[in-house]
């Protein structure tokens, strides 16, 4: 059960899984029409295109699978998801309309090329944790922001923190400095710029 659980909150779904709970908590009128848009726009960019991209890397033998186990065979996919991100912020998130969710997505910019740097020198943090701590710090960031108890959503991260890298470890997909490394990765960046939205 433990070691099913990174299969299930894969990194891949964070950042919609962020819009989602951002679009359902937001005390702001934002025209559905609008939500229906960004929502189908971030599903195709931030899921479809990267589990497509990867199998088209594993048909020409670029990945082993679809788990990307090996690190160097991380940094072809990761950069790929880099240029989808800066699609995202220059085309379907601008500050001007949704600021929070702007600054978000480039804490994961900073926090994937970081991955990639790190992979350039075989070091492989992991990218579940990394994942769930910049959802993690951006869930407190935004519960200050909009003067919302949102202590639960809070504590379920918490909670999928400690299962997801105890199933890394259980499947010996990462060392716990690798865990360690991806926590930071992925909470300090979110951290660094809520100043720019707070």
């Amino acid at each position: 059960m433990i070691k099913s659980i990174s299969y299930i909150f894969h990194p891949l779904f964070m950042p919609f899984a962020c819009v989602l709970f951002y679009f359902s908590k937001s005390p702001r009128y934002i025209p559905f029409e609008l939500i229906k848009y960004k929502v189908f726009s971030l599903f195709i960019l931030t899921i479809i295109i990267p589990l497509l991209s990867t199998l088209v890397l594993k048909l020409l033998g670029r990945v082993d699978t679809i788990q990307l186990s090996r690190a160097k065979e991380r940094i072809l996919p990761l950069l790929i998801y880099t240029a989808l991100l800066f699609i995202i912020i220059k085309r379907v998130i601008l500050p001007e309309d949704f600021i929070e969710l702007y600054y978000f997505f480039i804490g994961i910019i900073f926090s994937t090329l970081t991955c990639v740097i790190l992979l350039l020198v075989n070091y492989k943090a992991s990218i579940h944790i990394m994942a769930l701590s910049g959802l993690f710090m951006f869930f407190i960031a935004l519960s200050v922001h909009f003067h919302i108890n949102i202590i639960g959503s809070i504590a379920l991260i918490s909670i999928l923190l400690g299962a997801t890298a105890t199933s890394r470890l259980q499947l010996r997909a990462h060392t716990p400095q690798e865990l360690v490394m991806g926590f930071f990765i992925g909470l300090l960046p979110q951290l660094l710029l809520v100043p720019y939205w707070l």
